[in-house]
């Protein structure tokens, strides 16, 4: 399929799964998942507690990686000092409906706006730091993808993306592809109901660059000071580079 038919597939696939989206994120990764976004937040509190810094959270989701970075933020800054809030973006609107609704119930000032990541409504050198969570594997284009991060990005503002990736050799490895492939499509399509959304996320997952070549391909499209690091016996990576 050719790009605008890809993305027109995530986005139905994510409508779909919206209403239970969190319950299992949660559940599939043993609660995991609320800690590797903290780790992230934590990683760029270096920017976060600059009280003029804008931070961009793209493919959102239900926002639990903008609201980590909130907090984080908060954590750091007085009410008064804040200048802006994060804002978090995603091109499904029902994740973002949910996302708004969280934002509410923890009284967080968060935005949410619907977006493109290929195609972002923001001028040049917008933000001092832009992360994605869990999203930027299901880019149509992973190159325009980082080279419209780096578009938004001011000189040597921060990205980082956490992403899923296959894990190396050993006893762990072979442990995490077995529930990743076979046991996890099961339950997530069980409970959601939609079968074909827990299978791909194996699938895509498998597919995806490996941490050198997402590296790589930063620091082709504007990025320097690649760096990553691994989480969950290798299965998480937060890759973090500075536009150039």
């Amino acid at each position: 399929m050719d790009e605008r038919e890809a993305s027109a597939r995530v986005r139905d696939m994510f409508t779909r799964i919206a209403p239970r989206y969190d319950f299992l994120n949660h559940l599939l990764s043993f609660s995991l998942d609320r800690i590797w976004r903290r780790r992230t937040a934590r990683h760029f509190l270096h920017i976060l507690s600059r009280p003029e810094a804008r931070v961009l959270d793209l493919c959102c989701g239900t926002g639990d990686l903008t609201f980590a970075l909130d907090r984080g933020r908060s954590a750091a800054l007085n009410p008064a000092e804040r200048r802006s809030p994060i804002i978090g973006s995603d091109f499904v609107e029902g994740m973002l409906f949910r996302a708004r609704d969280k934002a509410a119930g923890a009284r967080s000032d968060a935005l949410f706006a619907a977006a493109d990541a290929l195609r972002l409504p923001f001028a040049n050198e917008s933000f001092d730091l832009v992360t994605t969570a869990f999203g930027f594997r299901n880019l149509a284009n992973y190159e325009d993808g980082l080279r419209e991060f780096a578009r938004v990005l001011r000189r040597g503002g921060e990205m980082g993306i956490l992403e899923f990736t296959e894990p190396g050799s050993g006893p762990m490895g072979g442990i995490f592809r077995f529930y990743f492939r076979q046991i996890l499509p099961r339950i997530g399509g069980a409970i959601s109901g939609d079968k074909e959304a827990y299978a791909y996320l194996p699938g895509s997952v498998s597919k995806f660059p490996s941490p050198p070549e997402v590296a790589a391909l930063m620091e082709r499209t504007g990025f320097s000071d690649v760096r990553f690091a691994a989480w969950n016996f290798g299965s998480v990576i937060l890759h973090s580079a500075r536009r150039a």
